[in-house]
């Protein structure tokens, strides 16, 4: 039997900047808006999980698992715009928006084992269900500190949403070695998830309280996503070379409908493109996997590789419904969203010697299909919107150098470095989206054993600037540091970390448009400081219960994306 149990209470500020400067083909009422917004969130959870294994025989056991978990945030979005005509601020608004949260959720897994002998020859089936519920209560409140221009009142508003997820999943794997140079495995994975989100927004019209629900922006979205997949791989060795095939079939389910007074026409009036509010989307495909590996010596090897993927759209990139804490910057979903499709390949070359390894590769990538986010100014009006969309491919080579350096049993070094050309090809709503440009990315870290077995260790990422298929995107670094100290007999560990020590992962990037340019900065989550104690009661520091690893993905996990 055993048990994880885990209580979080974490804040985590962040902040954005966006300074729009409109030109003689906008037809906004003003020249310029200021931007300026803080984050505030307050996060606490409480999460448990109890288990027990059941050996069935000396070879075969079935593990079940309960998961809980509970959360209260609260998140608050401060807005002060500022508003010009001809060099003049004319207009000061401050907006709040104040979040809060309540979520519950539940998980059950069965987990099924038997190991035929000690070769490796088994079988494992594993079984999953998942409910989750969010309760969300938003309030809206923006104030005049300036009005030059007789701006109409905003009117406060009031957002009640709950989003219910269902989750099933199944999965079977087999594996057979034939002997120590060959292995087949085969494979079945089913994962059914069904997710409602209840929308509905009230304004206050009259003032006092009495609030009165606006149809035409309250809906109800059912989204569907059901992804099925066969799939086998087999490994050997002949002789110098290595062998790894794999194929995947996969069929992909994406049905959504959208419920609100809105009817096609108005959201294609909103938009300026048809909007399908009730899709049913079926995709079958091949994913095949192909690895060849040849041996040079015994610490030298060259490999070569091909694979594709699908990467499907979340719920959230298809709701068309607009988000609320801003009224000049907005973001909506797109319904009409497809998967997209990459196909992979890549030359690798690696080297070992006694302390240092070195790794290299060139690689090219084609994706079709490919989400880009388009910004548009909303015709009549002084509204950025952003929306999600498939452009036509995206392509990507480039090379990447990696080396691994242990000098000592305290010290461990690696660091890579990645250099790429990207082309993007597209055209949305009779505007060219082409991009063509260079960009790249570096990544260190570094592990050190201190004095009194304290583990330091630093994580370090930067990504060059880049041009983007609408502007530029200005270099982007961020720094991580973690000290950890066991006690008790190694029962216990204490850890402390730093995110983004230098506190500069930001975004920065600049739009061009025909009617507007604008300047922008974002940082999700501003430099933090976390400390975890982690104590366990028989067993080892290293042992990981497979139901607890998946159920605990709280908000304190993450890394910025690369």
């Amino acid at each position: 039997m055993f048990n994880t149990t885990g209580f979080r209470y974490f804040d985590a500020p962040g902040n954005g900047y966006f300074d729009t400067r409109f030109n003689e083909n906008s037809n906004s009422r003003f020249d310029r808006i200021i931007e300026d917004r803080e984050i505030d969130r307050l996060n606490r959870g409480f999460n448990t999980n109890l288990g027990m294994e059941y050996y069935l025989s000396d070879q075969s056991s079935i593990t079940g698992t309960i998961f809980y978990r509970t959360g209260e945030d609260v998140d608050v979005t401060t807005n002060i715009s500022d508003y010009f005509i001809a060099g003049e601020n004319v207009l000061e608004t401050i907006r709040k928006e104040n979040q809060q949260e309540n979520d519950n959720s539940y998980q059950f897994s069965l987990y099924y084992i038997n190991k035929f002998n000690e070769d490796g020859h088994q079988l494992t089936a594993d079984f999953q269900y998942e409910n989750d519920e969010e309760t969300q209560l938003t309030n809206l409140n923006e104030i005049e500190e300036l009005d030059l221009i007789d701006n109409p009142l905003f009117l406060a508003e009031r957002i009640d949403q709950v989003e219910t997820q269902q989750e099933y999943l199944f999965q079977a794997d087999y594996v057979l070695p034939f002997n120590e140079d060959s292995q087949f495995e085969a494979g079945y994975r089913g994962n059914f998830e069904n997710s409602v989100t209840d929308y509905a927004l009230s304004r206050d019209s009259i003032g006092g309280g009495a609030y009165e629900l606006d149809r035409n922006l309250t809906n109800i979205f059912d989204y569907t996503e059901n992804v099925q997949a066969l799939y086998t791989q087999y490994g050997t060795r002949l002789g110098d070379f290595s062998f790894l095939l794999g194929l995947r079939l996969e069929h992909t389910k994406l049905k959504g409908e959208i419920n609100s007074e809105l009817t096609e026409e108005e959201l294609q009036a909103e938009f300026g493109f048809p909007i399908d509010t009730n899709f049913d989307n079926d995709y079958l495909g091949l994913f095949p996997t192909v690895n060849v590996i040849y041996e040079l010596g015994e610490q030298e090897n060259i490999t070569l590789g091909y694979n594709r993927r699908i990467n499907r759209p979340r719920g959230w990139f298809i709701n068309p419904f607009p988000s609320r804490s801003s009224t000049n910057n907005v973001f909506q979903g797109n319904p009409n969203l497809q998967p997209a499709f990459s196909n992979a390949f890549d030359l690798g070359y690696l080297k070992r010697w006694e302390k240092l390894t070195l790794t290299s590769s060139i690689y090219y990538q084609n994706e079709t299909d490919s989400f880009e986010r388009i910004e548009q100014n909303v015709e009549g009006s002084n509204i950025i919107r952003t929306i999600p969309v498939n452009l036509s491919s995206n392509e990507r080579t480039g090379g990447e150098l990696g080396l691994l350096y242990n000098p000592a049993d305290w010290l461990r070094l690696n660091g890579s470095f990645n250099f790429f050309q990207f082309k993007t090809e597209g055209q949305f709503n009779g505007v060219d989206y082409g991009a063509e440009n260079t960009s790249w990315f570096a990544r260190f870290s570094s592990k050190v054993t201190l004095p009194a077995k304290i583990d330091w260790q630093t994580n370090a990422f930067y990504r060059g600037p880049s041009q983007e298929v609408q502007g530029t995107r200005e270099g982007f670094l961020s720094i991580d540091l973690a000290l950890s100290k066991d006690l008790f007999n190694n029962n216990a560990t204490l850890s402390f970390n730093v995110r983004d020590l230098l506190n500069s992962g930001r975004r920065e990037s600049f739009t061009n448009t025909r009617t507007y340019d604008r300047y922008s900065e974002f940082q999700w989550r501003q430099r933090s400081f976390n400390v975890s104690l982690v104590y366990r009661f028989n067993q080892q520091k290293n042992q990981r219960d497979r139901a607890a690893r998946e159920g605990n993905d709280d908000d304190m996990g993450g890394d910025f994306e690369g």
